[in-house]
């Protein structure tokens, strides 16, 4: 499994801060589970939308689910920021996420890796994207022009 910059669906990351992974988060869960620490209802608890954005627009990994063991993973992105409703946006395609990242206003996109006959779901990374970068003349510079 790649964790570069390229790994989100292909789209470079933009934003000015940096990407935070939860594997780790992740691995801990799933050994919990396998110890018997965790019941399959602990940790198959995904929301009634997000296993609809799983079957319809998730992109396929090549991963079984570490729970069921019988169905392939797919990942399902989420972008929150100004101007976007509160619930966020799912895009449902490449194109739009492409479009969401090359906004002026930073958003903050998370990546929720979900099987969806089991209804595991776990959240993989979150990144930042967006945010062009302003002109660098000086605001006083601008009001005289």
């Amino acid at each position: 499994m790649s964790f570069g910059p390229s790994a989100i669906r292909g789209f470079p990351v933009t934003g000015s801060g940096g990407r935070v992974e939860y594997r780790l988060a992740r691995n801990a869960v799933v050994k919990e589970f396998r110890r018997g620490r965790l019941s399959r209802l602990d940790v198959c608890d995904a929301h009634p939308e997000l296993i609809r954005a799983a079957r319809n627009i998730g992109t396929p990994l090549p991963e079984d689910c570490p729970i069921c063991e019988e169905s392939a993973l797919v990942h399902v992105t989420y972008v929150f920021g100004p101007r976007l409703p509160a619930h966020g946006r799912c895009p449902a395609t490449p194109a739009e996420l492409a479009r969401l990242c090359r906004r002026a206003d930073e958003v903050a996109c998370y990546v929720v890796e979900v099987c969806p006959e089991c209804r595991w779901n776990h959240l993989a990374r979150m990144y930042p994207a967006g945010g062009r970068h302003r002109s660098r003349t000086p605001v006083r510079a601008r009001g005289n022009a």
